[in-house]
């Protein structure tokens, strides 16, 4: 039973590091630009919070780790709450079986978030935690703000206009760009 939570630990912080993208690419200082219109900064902010989502929550989880050092009970109180939501929450692949009833995940998400608000509270450091990630949130938009996109893959970003910029197929099937012809 041991060497499955540990292999299942191994395997998701494995694969939390293979979805990072590479912190060169992330802190480079050339993309760095004032955007041009209110148009392009929400663009800029949904593309690179798309594409940098696992750096991004690196950050917040490392800003809420040091700004919770002083304080070891929350550290021991979060360690458990994170235990929980892995257990609960994550790591299980069939529905959760209480008592012999099927327990829904809108209601173990609900409690799990009971639970995380009740170690914050109890802990007392629900005002510090707040401030930290607001500071955190507010870092992460202002770098989606300023990181130009240019350069970044396309694979994973997706176009609010959807299937209207789709390429055209060989084969004149009418796409989405319409039923022509090539020169």
């Amino acid at each position: 039973m041991a060497n499955q939570v540990i292999a299942g630990f191994k395997e998701t912080a494995q694969s939390i590091a293979g979805a990072a993208r590479p912190w060169t690419e992330f802190l480079d200082l050339t993309a760095f630009s004032i955007p041009s219109s209110i148009a392009d900064a929400t663009t800029r902010i949904t593309q690179n919070l798309t594409h940098f989502r696992i750096n991004y929550s690196i950050i917040l989880y490392f800003l809420l780790a040091i700004s919770l050092i002083t304080r070891p009970i929350a550290i021991l109180a979060f360690i458990a709450v994170g235990l929980a939501w892995y257990f609960l929450y994550f790591a299980r692949e069939e529905s959760l079986v209480l008592f012999g009833f099927s327990v829904n995940d809108v209601v173990v998400t609900v409690f799990l978030a009971g639970l995380t608000i009740a170690s914050l509270v109890s802990t007392g450091v629900w005002f510090r935690a707040l401030t930290t990630v607001g500071f955190g949130v507010l870092f992460v938009v202002l770098h989606a703000t300023v990181r130009g996109t240019d350069d970044l893959v396309t694979d994973d970003l997706e176009s609010p206009y959807g299937a209207m910029l789709s390429p055209v197929s060989g084969d004149n099937d009418g796409g989405a760009r319409g039923d022509y012809t090539g020169l």
